[in-house]
């Protein structure tokens, strides 16, 4: 099993502000979300809270984006033999209908919710802040296109402003918009976040609907990198980002 520690995840600090699931998925169920500290002194030690809550459309992004944060335990998963660029290797995964090439070095896992989510983690074999994570929900039989969530750039507007809390007495997390673009069916969200006293943290969301047989999914992929690992990850993560493909 990878070690949890390998993964470090966002500020807790932003599960307090977001409902994560909506009673308009396909049934009511409870979510555990597992928040794992980011210090490798700290390895394995995690709380496990539960919740089952209401939501608009906008919260069942919340949920998916926190899930790129908060990645609950991993399990070692199998490569694709495919031919990948020089450094990389491609990873397949035949159940859930994507693919991604990831660099050789990095390690892979993933988790199940209860049937209806899963969170499948990229990221490095050393300590660090940075990483690529797919959070896959399940969706109503109302949302069949990422349109149901809005125009692409009203959509990013909505979520990074539903992320900002730089406006509370004291400030909490800022968030920012970059850049945000649909392109095959599919949604691209360039933001940053900081929280107080921390660094800036830039992410990369790829955001695409499928449909599994029985019922539409959410895709939403998430790459971050913090300010201190931008010369050593931003190359790697966007390439990561921009390599995902629904098959």
């Amino acid at each position: 099993m990878a070690p949890l520690s390998s993964l470090h995840t966002h500020s807790l600090h932003l599960h307090n502000n977001f409902a994560f699931i909506s009673s308009r998925f396909k049934k009511p169920h409870h979510k555990n979300v597992i928040f794992c500290k980011t210090h490798q002194q700290d390895q394995d030690s995690c709380v496990v809270e539960d919740g089952s809550l209401k939501v608009q459309r906008r919260d069942i992004l919340m949920h998916t984006v926190l899930g790129s944060w908060f990645v609950p335990a991993m399990v070692p998963l199998a490569f694709a033999e495919e031919v990948a660029p020089e450094g990389y290797k491609v990873y397949t995964d035949d159940v859930n209908k994507f693919k991604i090439t990831i660099p050789q070095d990095w390690q892979i896992g993933g988790g199940e919710g209860n049937g209806f989510n899963s969170v499948t983690a990229f990221y490095p074999s050393e300590a660090s802040n940075s990483n690529v994570s797919l959070v896959i929900t399940g969706l109503g039989a109302d949302f069949t296109k990422l349109e149901s969530f809005g125009k692409v750039d009203a959509f990013a507007e909505n979520l990074v402003s539903g992320l900002d809390r730089s406006w509370q007495r004291p400030p909490g997390v800022s968030a920012k918009l970059v850049d945000s673009k649909a392109t095959k069916g599919m949604y691209y969200i360039e933001y940053t976040l900081r929280n107080p006293g921390e660094s800036e943290r830039h992410l990369y969301s790829v955001l695409g609907i499928a449909n599994n047989g029985w019922y539409n999914r959410l895709y939403t992929l998430t790459g971050q990198y913090i300010d201190e690992e931008s010369d050593k990850y931003r190359s790697k993560i966007e390439k990561v980002v921009a390599s995902f493909k629904l098959v």
